[in-house]
C-alpha cells in the first residue's frame, strides 16, 4: 500500500513547522553575519587574505567542535541546547552593532563575533538536525532533510540580499541590530515546542569516550566514511569561495545591493536544486550527491573569470544549483547510514568534515593574495574536480547509495 503524501510530508509532524521556521531564520541570520563581516572587512582592508580570514573565523568551530557538538546532541536536551545558543547570540549581535555604528569595532571584534556565531552553527547543525529526526521519524526523513537544505539555501539568499539592502539603506551597524531582532524571533518560535523522546546512552559515559567512539565508528561505518570524504573535498575546494565574493564584486564595480545579490547567487541556485530534489525524491541519492558537486565545480570557472556582472551572477547560480543537489542529500545519507545510537555523533563527524572549510578558505586567501582571485578560484575548482573523481573511484559505494524499497531498521549496524 503506497504511503500518502501526508504520511511522508515533514510538515505533518507535530512541531516540525515551528522548528523549520526557526531554522530558516537562523540560516538567514548566519548568512547575514557572513555577508556583513566579509563586506565590512573588505571595505576596511581591501585584502583577499583578511576577507578570507573572516570566513575562517566563522567556520573554524566546525573543525574542532563538530564531534563535541555531536556529544552534546546525544547527551543533553537538544531543544534546550538550541534555545540557549540563540539566547546568547542576541545581545552579542546588538553589542557589535553598537560598536560598528560608532566606528569603534576593530577587526578582532568582527573576527571574534563571527567565531562565536560559528560555535552557534555547530550547535545548530548537530542538535537541531537531530531534533528534526526525533520529530519526523524515518518515514518523513527524506522530505525533512530536503526542506532543511531548502531552508539553508533560502537563508543564503535572504541573508545576503537583506544584508546588502541594509548596508545601502541604514549602514552596517544598524544591520547588526536586525540580526539580533531576527534571532529573537527564531527563539520565540521555539517557545511552544516540546522535546520529543530521543535515544540516549543507557549508562553514563564520559564525553571523552563519546568522542573516541565517534571516531572509532568510522572503522565499521564504511558508508559514513565515504560520505564524509566527499564532504571534505566539497568544503576544502568548492565552498571556500564564500567570503571572497565581495572581492570578486569589486572587480565588477558592483554597488552594495549588487554585491549582496552576487553573494545570494549560490543560495538562489541551491534553493532551486534543493526544491528539485524535494519534489523528485530520487532513488539514487549517492549519484545525486556526487554528481551535484561536479556540476558545482564546473560553473566556478566562469564565475572566477567572467568580466560581465550578469555572466558572473548566472555562473554562481548554476554552481549553487549543483550544490543544492549535494546539500539536499548529504545529511540524509549520513543519518540513514549511521546507527541510531551514534546519529548525533555522526552529525558531529559531518560538522568536522565541514570543518575542512576554514582550512580551504585560508589556503584560497593565500593563493588569491599571490596569484589573483580569478586564478586562485579556477585552480581550486580544477583540483577539486580531480580529487573528487579519484575519491569516487576509490570509494564507489558513495555514488551507489540508493533509497531502499524495504529499509532495514535505522539502528541496525551498517555493513563494513
Amino acid at each position: 500500500m503506497p504511503r500518502t503524501r501526508s504520511a511522508t510530508s515533514a510538515f505533518g509532524a507535530r512541531h516540525f513547522t515551528a522548528v523549520w521556521l526557526s531554522g530558516l531564520i537562523w540560516h538567514l541570520t548566519r548568512w547575514g553575519v557572513a555577508f556583513l563581516g566579509t563586506y565590512l572587512v573588505n571595505e576596511l582592508t581591501g585584502s583577499p587574505r583578511l576577507v578570507q580570514l573572516a570566513g575562517v573565523m566563522l567556520y573554524a568551530p566546525l573543525l574542532v567542535g563538530g564531534v563535541g557538538g555531536g556529544v552534546v546532541s546525544d547527551r543533553f536536551d537538544r531543544l534546550l541546547t538550541v534555545r540557549i545558543q540563540l539566547a546568547v547570540l542576541i545581545p552579542l549581535s546588538v553589542l557589535v552593532g553598537l560598536l560598528v555604528g560608532a566606528d569603534r569595532a576593530p577587526l578582532w571584534v568582527i573576527y571574534l563575533y563571527m567565531f562565536l556565531v560559528g560555535i552557534g552553527w555547530v550547535t545548530d547543525m548537530t542538535s537541531r538536525r537531530a531534533l528534526v529526526f526525533d520529530l519526523v521519524g524515518d518515514a518523513r526523513l527524506d522530505h525533512a532533510m530536503a526542506m532543511e537544505s531548502l531552508s539553508l539555501s533560502s537563508g543564503m539568499v535572504l541573508g545576503a540580499l537583506v544584508g546588502g539592502s541594509a548596508v545601502s539603506a541604514v549602514g552596517v551597524g544598524s544591520a547588526y541590530f536586525a540580526i539580533g531582532g531576527l534571532l529573537a524571533v527564531a527563539l520565540l518560535l521555539l517557545v511552544r515546542v516540546e522535546s520529543p523522546p530521543a535515544p540516549r546512552p543507557q549508562e553514563p559515559v564520559s564525553p571523552i569516550k563519546d568522542l573516541v567512539d565517534g571516531f572509532r565508528s568510522l572503522r565499521t561505518q564504511r558508508g559514513v566514511f565515504s560520505i564524509l570524504g566527499v564532504t571534505v573535498i566539497a568544503n576544502f575546494f568548492l565552498f571556500a569561495y564564500f567570503p571572497i565574493v565581495p572581492v570578486v564584486a569589486d572587480r565588477l564595480d558592483a554597488t552594495p545591493f549588487l554585491v549582496g545579490l552576487l553573494s545570494a547567487g549560490t543560495g538562489i541556485g541551491m534553493m532551486t536544486g534543493s526544491a528539485t530534489i524535494a519534489r523528485l525524491k530520487p532513488r539514487r541519492r549517492g549519484l545525486v550527491y556526487v554528481g551535484g558537486l561536479f556540476i558545482a565545480f564546473a560553473f566556478v570557472v566562469p564565475f572566477a573569470l567572467g568580466t560581465a556582472y550578469l555572466l558572473v551572477l548566472a555562473a554562481i547560480i548554476c554552481s549553487g544549483f549543483g550544490s543544492g543537489f549535494f546539500g539536499a542529500t548529504q545529511t540524509t545519507l549520513v543519518m540513514t547510514e549511521a546507527p541510531a545510537a551514534l546519529r548525533g555523533r555522526a552529525l558531529g563527524l559531518l560538522s568536522m568534515a565541514i570543518g575542512a572549510l576554514p582550512v580551504g578558505m585560508y589556503a584560497l586567501g593565500e593563493l588569491a593574495e599571490r596569484l589573483g582571485v580569478g586564478t586562485a578560484l579556477t585552480l581550486n575548482a580544477v583540483l577539486g574536480s580531480v580529487v573528487l573523481a579519484l575519491w569516487t573511484i576509490r570509494r564507489p559505494e558513495v555514488h551507489r547509495m540508493t533509497v531502499r524499497a524495504d529499509p532495514t531498521p535505522i539502528d541496525s549496524p551498517t555493513r563494513a
